[in-house]
């Protein structure tokens, strides 16, 4: 392609409300445009990355035997009612109605339509296994759209969906998933772990995420380097260090005014490690009592695992339910139910007395309380392993795939059944497992940028070689160009040239903001001797070679990075 006949908005300053590397550069490089809140248009540069990607997920999909369908985005109710997520899933799910005035919805994903059409189309064991998959476009209403295509309300997704006999069948295709999307992410130049997550909405038993490392992420995940435990912080169980043992005996303590943790462990010249935080939760079942070390926060999806769905109570409920202000509350003596993080277990601590501007140190689990054991604190960075008890560090990630073993959730309510040997009627056994291209695209700058622009993964780059002539004029650099142009394009190179009459200055910044890894350079005083330059745009190294070796040696450079 020509840079004179494409159009590449480059920009020079980093347009405003802007936060994510990934969203500033792909503004500034011309790769995307806002059309409104979380809302993309993909700009010829932009839908090449994109391009590179999805032949990248089909290849790796097909490699395992799955077949490529398209799916409606506009959905009926009816099939979503009969899963019971059209009630369950709240304002994120678009919703509307037909000129008849039958409810319809935008999909924000394809089980209920993959299950519906397995349901009509699978009679035997005979049809199973199957995997089918599509790239299709979601629509998600997000409360906060932000980060630029990392958190949007319209998006392109990689979706596909196994179907299988048994939980045998299911544990062979979720596995066949997890390496192909390993292969997937090495491919498109990504660092990135596996780790376990929680189902969510998508239901199931089983989950993993894939998630590459950036400090643009929205997910943290908590990672052992000894083990290799690797898991969601949503999901991770980790070990706190025991405090040491304390003589204290049982004994109120006037702390007037002192309400919080932090408050009283000044006052008293303690560690929030001895302190025990008291909070009460209004579950859909009724007040609880959750109990979690001073120095720990309370894990609300632990939690919600636990009790059902719930809220922090208001100040005007504990004093109705407990009897006490808020900021006194204590574990002893209490009637309602209590659950205590399991690092509460062992020791001595400092809680509210359950009257107002007291507290009692000598507190002991047992004794003086009891209580349901739970994980229920949030993992951070130097918290023991629970495996090998090694130090485990909390890292911000971007999550980029995930994989799901959704069992008969889906299949049963839409009777999505086959007939076994013996002519017996089954469930088919299903799993869920999506990629999400832009956000790998994103992520790939993320870790891939320096002050001057995008550094490309050859892989996914939207062209390979960005030929630059310095000065068009010049009849001898001009014709270099062209025949180096047409010489790659004939080896099918993708190759953009930038044959614009621009200084030299302006080309050399807008082919590092653009990022394409390799650049050959043509100017007058090389080309006198034969010469032309080429820059590795990743490394910044030049090297000199003869003009009529520069198609051999590119193409060298990128075989050796498709076989490294």
């Amino acid at each position: 392609m020509r840079f004179s006949e494409m159009f590449i908005p480059t920009l020079r300053e980093t347009p405003a409300d802007t936060e994510a590397i990934s969203h500033k550069l792909m503004l500034r490089a011309g790769y995307v445009r806002q059309l409104a809140a979380g809302l993309y248009i993909f700009l010829p540069l932009g839908w090449r990355v994109l391009n590179r990607i999805n032949a990248i997920l089909k290849e790796e999909m097909e490699a395992i035997g799955a077949q490529e369908i398209s799916m409606p985005v506009l959905h009926p109710a009816e099939i979503w009612q009969e899963t019971g997520r059209w009630d369950a899933i709240g304002d994120e799910m678009f919703r509307l109605k037909d000129r008849t005035g039958r409810d319809m919805c935008l999909g924000m994903t394809h089980e209920e339509i993959m299950t519906w059409l397995a349901s009509r189309e699978i009679r035997s064991y005979r049809n199973l296994p199957q995997i089918w998959y599509q790239i299709q476009t979601k629509l998600r209403d997000e409360a906060r759209p932000k980060s630029g295509v990392l958190r949007t309300r319209e998006f392109i997704m990689k979706d596909s969906y196994s179907f299988d006999v048994d939980d045998k069948g299911l544990d062979r295709s979720y596995q066949l998933h997890a390496d192909a999307y390993q292969r997937i992410f090495k491919r498109c130049g990504l660092r990135f772990f596996q780790v376990e997550s929680d189902p969510g909405m998508m239901g199931g038993a089983t989950a993993h995420e894939f998630m590459a490392p950036s400090p643009a992420g929205e997910d943290e995940v908590a990672l052992c380097d000894r083990c290799g435990y690797a898991a969601n912080v949503e999901l991770a169980r980790s070990t706190v260090q025991r405090t040491e043992d304390r003589d204290w005996v049982f004994d109120e303590i006037h702390t007037p005014g002192k309400r919080t943790v932090a408050e009283v462990s000044e006052f008293l010249g303690l560690s929030h490690a001895y302190f025990i935080k008291s909070l009460l939760l209004i579950s859909i079942s009724g007040p609880v009592l959750a109990l979690i070390r001073g120095d720990q926060e309370l894990h609300e999806k632990k939690t919600e695992r636990i009790i059902g769905h719930f809220r922090t109570a208001h100040r005007d409920e504990v004093r109705e339910t407990l009897g006490v202000e808020a900021g006194y509350i204590g574990p002893m003596n209490q009637k309602i139910r209590i659950i205590a993080d399991t690092c509460l277990k062992y020791g001595v601590y400092v809680s509210g007395a359950n009257k107002e501007d007291y507290h009692v140190k000598g507190i002991r689990p047992g004794i003086h309380f009891n209580a349901e054991w739970h994980d229920i604190h949030v993992a951070k960075d130097s918290d023991g392993c629970l495996i090998c008890g090694n130090p485990i560090r909390v890292e911000r990630v971007i999550e980029i795939g995930n994989i799901f073993k959704l069992g008969t959730k889906y299949s049963m309510p839409l009777r999505a059944f086959y007939l076994d040997e013996n002519g017996e009627e089954n469930p088919i056994v299903m799993g869920s497992y999506g990629i999400g291209p832009a956000r790998i695209a994103a992520a790939a700058i993320e870790q891939n940028n320096d002050k001057d622009g995008i550094i490309w993964p050859e892989s996914i780059a939207p062209f390979d070689v960005m030929i630059l002539p310095l000065n068009m004029k010049d009849e001898q650099t001009a014709m270099a160009a062209e025949d180096l142009y047409k010489a790659l394009s004939a080896c099918h190179i993708d190759v953009l040239i930038d044959d614009r009459d621009e200084r030299a200055g302006v080309k050399f910044k807008d082919a590092d903001l653009i990022g394409i890894p390799y650049q050959l350079i043509i100017g007058e005083k090389n080309l006198k001797q034969g010469l032309v330059e080429i820059k590795t745009r990743k490394t910044t190294e030049t090297e000199k070679i003869r003009i009529d070796g520069a198609l051999d040696k590119i193409n060298e450079k990128l075989c050796y990075t498709l076989k490294s």
